[in-house]
């Protein structure tokens, strides 16, 4: 991909997937000095876009070893920790890998942390294995702010939501600065102009709902592909309500936004319904890229079902450039003799504050 210039910091990017968060950080002049991946898929995906191989295991990684940074990245995953009854801080993630997240921390002392993963972390382990990754990053010296945010408010037609982690050493960040799209755009904004091969369902293959109203999320649900199910039990004009006939069966209008893109579909089966031409397609793998703010010439792994699984593993590009944005606006890398603040939150808070 092209190259830009990279002057306004570096980082590093842990469980890199194929680059979303390389991708967003270099948009904004930031340059990564490491990164690790451990899925030989993603790692050839990532060298083919950025000519660099990640390093593998992270649990084998000497975090001496890593260049000096500033912001350290990643899209974590999510494992349960076992904890005593009594505050430990990191020590409580012995076994998991958010423990070699704070080693390197530990270590290399960044100006600031940037975690990302799903919302249910808050609920995960009973709220435990949150408390603890907050717990963790202030005991090693950070200020933690967090926040839900939804890729379809940074420019992207899909409703996606994930946790964002901002851990800073100098000052704070604030989420309320973030500039939010308050017009998403639709499904039909970017959809490929000349398109071969798609798959198209015929007429007796789908069944279009007579009640259709657009949910408050953008959502635009129209009807459901006419798979076989169990029909014992089920109430009548529910039929489209039965377990099958939820994703991936599922068809959305092009005129609404589109559902998150999960990593578990690997054949890609997202079917939209394009009224004007009273069709319904699936959406192109290079589709569902531009869903997550990829550009076009992102290349892609040429095993189809390992593209669709990465792509749905990956981060909203737009959304955390928008993140790499505000870092450099807030000022968050400037050192600052000012004391730390350090918010300590129970995990009933933090229930409450992500619903509101």
């Amino acid at each position: 991909m092209e190259q830009k210039n990279y002057n306004n910091g570096t980082f590093i990017d842990l469980f890199a997937g194929i680059g979303g968060f390389r991708l967003a950080f270099n948009n904004e002049g930031f340059k990564c000095v490491f990164s690790s991946e451990i899925n030989k898929h993603c790692q050839e995906v990532y060298f083919n876009n950025y000519n660099e191989l990640p390093y593998g295991d992270i649990t084998q990684i000497n975090p001496k070893d890593i260049p000096d940074f500033d912001i350290l990245t990643g899209g974590f995953p999510c494992q349960p920790f076992s904890i005593c009854g009594r505050r430990k801080g990191f020590e409580d993630t012995r076994g998991t890998l958010f423990f070699n997240i704070c080693n390197i921390i530990k270590e290399k002392q960044p100006k600031v942390i940037v975690l990302e993963n799903v919302k249910h972390l808050i609920h995960h382990d009973k709220g435990n294995t949150f408390k603890v990754i907050i717990e963790s990053l202030e005991d090693l010296g950070y200020n933690a702010q967090y926040k839900i945010l939804n890729a379809k408010d940074f420019g992207v037609p899909q409703n996606r939501e994930r946790i964002i982690i901002i851990a800073t050493k100098y000052g704070i960040f604030d989420f309320k600065k973030l500039c939010y799209n308050l017009h998403p755009p639709k499904v039909k904004d970017i959809l490929d102009k000349n398109i071969e091969n798609v798959q198209y369902l015929e007429k007796n293959e789908y069944t279009l709902l007579k009640d259709i109203r657009i949910q408050e999320s953008g959502l635009l649900f129209v009807g459901y592909r006419n798979k076989g199910i169990w029909k014992k039990g089920i109430r009548p004009n529910t039929e489209h309500l039965s377990r099958v006939h939820r994703q991936p069966n599922r068809i959305y209008s092009i005129e609404g936004i589109h559902p998150t893109i999960p990593s578990q579909e690997t054949s890609g089966r997202f079917f939209i319904y394009i009224p004007e031409v009273d069709k319904v397609r699936k959406l192109t793998i290079n589709e569902c890229y531009k869903l997550m703010g990829f550009p076009n010439e992102f290349k892609k792994s040429s095993v189809i079902g390992e593209a669709y699984k990465q792509i749905g593993n990956s981060v909203c590009v737009p959304l955390i450039q928008e993140i790499a944005r505000q870092i450099k606006i807030q000022g968050l890398l400037e050192e600052s003799d000012e004391p730390q603040r350090k918010v300590i939150r129970t995990i009933q808070q933090s229930l409450f504050a992500q619903v509101g």
